[in-house]
């Protein structure tokens, strides 16, 4: 019963964080004729940072308090954080590997040098990292949110299970946990099992598409296109850029007869992927026509 977490960069500040997005959340269209197969959804977690730590202004403030307190470990963690948001990964790791040799016991620090290293495809010294941010402190939960996605990365289902259920245990109200532990079921086919873990992840999360987007694919799994219709009405209105949750509307709505509405929702799609496969294909299977108008909502 695997399940993909959603590892984050965590400082000792407390900072807002958006959620990541699920990459591969488009149920292949080429399943359209037959049960739809989720089993190998490839799920990327794009982490929680906060919303301004990428900027190049926060960057520089962080720098400057840096310049104050070169020997402050805290310091050189939140530049690391904002770097890794900015996807700056070799800035962040080198401010992360600071952090820890300023303090060898800043679990933290270890925690988000994994993530940059789980992101940069280091799994093994992702894996050492969260290891030994749990070795400083076995509560930490966001270290086993980290180590079941290096799990859920090697296949390992059991594993990463066992620390998202662990790192829900630790924060029950952290929605990331169970939106990743849902995809975890959704990837074995455990659909109902997934739908929980997403209806609890909206429930603590209802501004964020993904969840809606993952719960939609569950209902596609199931037949249950109607369902499916509607998480994904909500998912594009929380997120209008999101070019796989339109392409899933599509799918949905195609399944419902309702061809103006998919060829509106495939349309969408390729206007912010004219490349877009998924939608290609779906667009040219309702008839649809480049520079036709079509129904959205």
């Amino acid at each position: 019963m695997p399940k993909q977490t959603v590892a984050r960069l965590h400082q000792r500040a407390s900072i807002a964080r958006p959620w990541r997005a699920i990459a591969g959340a488009v149920l292949m269209l080429s399943a359209l004729g037959g049960c739809a197969s989720l089993g190998n959804l490839a799920v990327s977690a794009r982490d929680n940072e906060a919303p301004y730590a990428a900027s190049q202004s926060n960057l520089a403030s962080l720098s400057e308090v840096i310049k104050q307190h070169p020997d402050d470990p805290q310091a050189y963690n939140m530049r690391g954080a904002a770097y890794g948001a900015a996807g700056m990964h070799e800035e962040a790791l080198a401010d992360f590997d600071k952090a820890i040799g300023l303090d060898p016991n800043y679990g933290q620090a270890y925690a988000n040098r994994g993530l940059v290293e789980r992101r940069t495809n280091k799994l093994d010294a992702a894996f050492a990292d969260y290891n030994k941010a749990l070795s400083i402190d076995a509560n930490y939960a966001p270290a086993y949110l980290g180590r079941g996605v290096v799990y859920s990365l090697q296949g390992r289902s059991a594993q990463a299970l066992a620390d998202f259920n662990k790192a829900i245990a630790l924060r029950p109200d952290d929605a990331e946990a169970y939106y990743n532990r849902g995809l975890l079921y959704q990837s074995q086919r455990q659909h109902e099992f997934a739908i929980d873990d997403f209806s609890t992840a909206i429930g603590l999360a209802p501004q964020r598409a993904e969840p809606y987007v993952a719960r939609a694919l569950s209902y596609l799994a199931l037949d249950n296109n109607s369902a499916a219709a509607s998480d994904l009405d909500q998912a594009v209105q929380n997120d209008p850029s999101d070019k796989k949750a339109w392409a899933s509307r599509g799918l949905a709505y195609e399944r419902l007869g309702q061809k103006q509405k998919a060829a509106g929702s495939y349309a969408k799609a390729l206007n912010l992927d004219e490349k877009y496969a998924p939608a290609v294909a779906g667009f040219a299977r309702v008839g649809g026509h480049v520079g036709q108008a079509y129904q959205t909502f």
